[in-house]
């Protein structure tokens, strides 16, 4: 139970994912170019050092062979006067024989808050990926590293980020970690690692964009001002995957009904995937799903404001529909008071069939020990990427990329809670309104924005609701792009939505760069 609370309380990416790779993962696997070239220069604090190791190999990305170095390594964070702060680790990869100077470079990271940056990494924009099956699923193990064809390596150099007490990042000293374990605390420790990062790699006339996913893209967002306020950075471009900016729509509190509105759909999906809706509504996934909104948005918002005063007989036609929307019964809508909850919502739709449905993933299913509770025992969307990503990386960074380290890979931890939410304590974070001011600032800055439609962790439709209530003017509301996706949270794990969101990426980058 601690297990399955502490996963619904991270956000992204949330997430997380491999096993042994093979030696050659297929014919257009790397082959090392030269030995590996160590270099390391030690910090004035003993137990932290910097250190990289580079290496040069190939991958082939839409039939065409790229030649690139990849670092992996560390850097060390320290306070004006040479104090040690913090060991940042990262993975960057730049495409050899280009110019430096004006090809753009991509900074990326997942989310959490605890999460490293492994499941983008391996999941879509690296030269390797882990593999699952086509559907995204849990493949048997040994599992497998390949060659991603799907890599973002041919239109932007990328850069990794694992931010302190995830992956091989650590702070100075154990108890120093909480300096790092916060909103604002976050964000100012990654702006100072991305401006060392492009000033010792000169980079700063580069086009430069941000990649994050799940609380990642809150941690964007907030990058999105820190970055263009404290060093004067102003990015082309920023990627949101599976979006939380505005905490208000994700967070089931009494007194907060604008959850229950915006997962309405998500819930009309879900029940569609798996065969429990009736009539027209079986029939066409779309026009369930616009049915599902334009009633989310519109008598279900209009009842839920009446609470008590919600006449009986409109209360019973609020039932019958929220039950043919959701493939719930009348009578648990009914007892829920109309307000069906996510995580009853895991454990309800297939208990007649003993199982529950991922929250990540809502296509995934697992079995629980008895169908009475209200709380799924596990996540199968979870595990159905642990072990893949996990093993493929520990795999990969160390007979790929030569890095090796005794400390234990943080993939996605529990350690950086509490999370300090600073001036938010009482109240839903919002950064949705600091990526609004830094639009105003720099009006060339782009965003693309990615969502899955099987996602219960960060619903499409909250996604929809935030940017439809930015504030923007019209004029600024053409430089945002959404797109939706077959898939869940981790939407590239199938492969239909992986082509689709490596196309969608890739022609983002382009446009921004046209003058």
């Amino acid at each position: 139970m601690r297990r399955l609370s502490l996963l619904i309380l991270m956000f992204s990416s949330l997430l997380a994912f491999h096993s042994r790779a093979a030696d050659a993962p297929d014919k257009n696997a790397a082959k090392a170019d030269k030995p590996a070239v160590k270099q390391e220069v030690k910090s004035d604090k003993k137990e932290l050092k910097e250190e990289t190791v580079i290496t040069t190999n190939r991958v082939t990305v839409g039939g065409r062979e790229l030649k690139y170095a990849a670092t992996a390594g560390t850097i060390v964070l320290k306070e004006e006067e040479g104090k040690p702060r913090a060991s940042f680790f990262y993975v960057a990869y730049r495409l050899l024989e280009s110019n430096t100077g004006t090809r753009p470079v991509t900074f990326s990271f997942n989310g959490g808050p605890g999460s490293s940056s492994v499941w983008l990494h391996l999941g879509i924009l690296g030269p390797r990926r882990a593999k699952l099956t086509d559907e995204g699923f849990l493949p048997p193990p040994p599992y497998q590293v390949i060659n991603n064809e799907f890599s973002l390596l041919d239109k932007s150099d990328l850069v990794f980020i694992d931010p302190v007490s995830t992956g091989f990042s650590r702070a100075a000293a154990a108890d120093e970690a909480k300096n790092f374990h916060g909103l604002e605390e976050d964000a100012e420790s990654v702006a100072e690692f991305i401006r060392l990062y492009v000033s010792r790699n000169n980079r700063w006339s580069s086009p430069k964009f941000l990649i994050g996913e799940s609380y990642g893209t809150t941690r964007a967002a907030k990058l999105s001002g820190l970055l263009q306020e404290r060093f004067g950075m102003y990015l082309n471009g920023i990627m949101l995957v599976s979006v939380v900016l505005d905490f208000q729509t994700i967070s089931f509190v009494p007194g907060n009904d604008l959850p229950y509105v915006l997962f309405l759909p998500t819930y009309t999906s879900t029940a569609w995937y798996h065969k429990k809706l009736k009539g027209n509504l079986q029939a066409s996934l779309l026009d369930a799903m616009n049915e599902s909104e334009k009633f989310a948005t519109g008598e279900y918002l209009l009842a839920l404001n009446k609470g008590a005063a919600l006449p009986d007989a409109e209360r019973k036609h609020i039932v019958q529909k929220l039950s043919e929307l959701t493939g719930l019964s009348e009578d648990f809508v009914d007892r829920a008071d109309l307000r069906i909850h996510a995580g009853n919502f895991f454990k309800e739709l297939l208990r007649g069939e003993r199982k529950t449905v991922g929250r990540f993933d809502s296509r995934l299913t697992a079995r629980d020990r008895d169908s009475v509770g209200d709380v799924p025992e596990t996540d199968p969307s979870y595990h159905s990427v642990l072990g893949p990503y996990t093993a493929a990386f520990n795999d990969y960074v160390r007979r790929e990329l030569k890095y090796e380290s005794d400390l234990p890979y943080e993939m996605l931890t529990g350690k950086v809670q509490p999370w300090n939410y600073g001036d938010y304590k009482n109240k839903f974070v919002n950064v949705a309104e600091t990526l609004r001011q830094g639009m105003n600032i720099n009006p060339h800055l782009k965003v693309f924005v990615a969502n899955g439609i099987y996602d219960l962790a960060t619903p499409y439709f909250g996604t929809k609701y935030t940017f439809e209530h930015l504030g923007l003017p019209d004029d600024l509301r053409k430089n945002i792009e959404l797109q939706f996706y077959p898939a869940g949270h981790m939407m590239y794990t199938q492969e239909e939505s992986l082509k689709k969101l490596r196309n969608d990426l890739a022609r983002f980058i382009d446009g921004t760069l046209q003058k």
